[in-house]
């Protein structure tokens, strides 16, 4: 966590097609008392356009900058792949820890993400008791340990 940001302040960006797992990191968030705002986006032009602050998100203030980007790889359109290319070339954007967070355990998938600067690569847990688990130590991580940078303010 920065040292100028309470909980409430970092919201987490989940880039997730799924209901159902949308639905389970919201459940896990709220079990494990964790208060950081959760925004999804269900694509990834959606999500770059929330990155971006455009159509939908132009207004002041419809795009808070996220402390972390959660992103699925296999998206309708524009895929997690992509998404997380654009973001690490991105100026703005590069210094925004994002945790590949998918069902693929494809090897070539693990390379690409690290190769493009993902900030881990995680296996969606097949269980709610091991989504639970997952996100608990992502957040752990993620808001209690590590020290994240402070928000460039644009």
């Amino acid at each position: 966590m920065t040292a100028n940001q309470t909980e409430a302040e970092q919201h987490i960006l989940l880039v997730e097609d799924s209901d159902v797992d949308y639905e389970t990191v919201l459940r896990a968030f709220r079990k494990g008392n964790l208060s950081n705002p959760v925004i999804r986006c269900e694509d990834g032009d959606e999500a770059l356009d929330y990155l971006h602050r455009r159509n939908r998100f132009a207004a002041p203030g419809a795009a808070p900058r996220p402390a972390l980007v959660l992103l699925d790889l296999n998206l309708p359109g524009t895929d997690g792949r992509e998404v997380l290319e654009e973001m690490k070339n991105d100026e703005k954007l590069k210094d925004i820890p994002v945790i590949v967070m998918t069902t693929s355990s494809d090897q070539r998938d693990v390379e690409r993400c690290y190769r493009h600067g993902a900030n881990s690569y995680v296996a969606k847990p097949v269980s709610f008791d091991g989504y639970m688990e997952a996100v608990r130590r992502l957040h752990s991580y993620w808001f209690e340990t590590v020290m994240l940078p402070e928000p460039v303010r644009r």
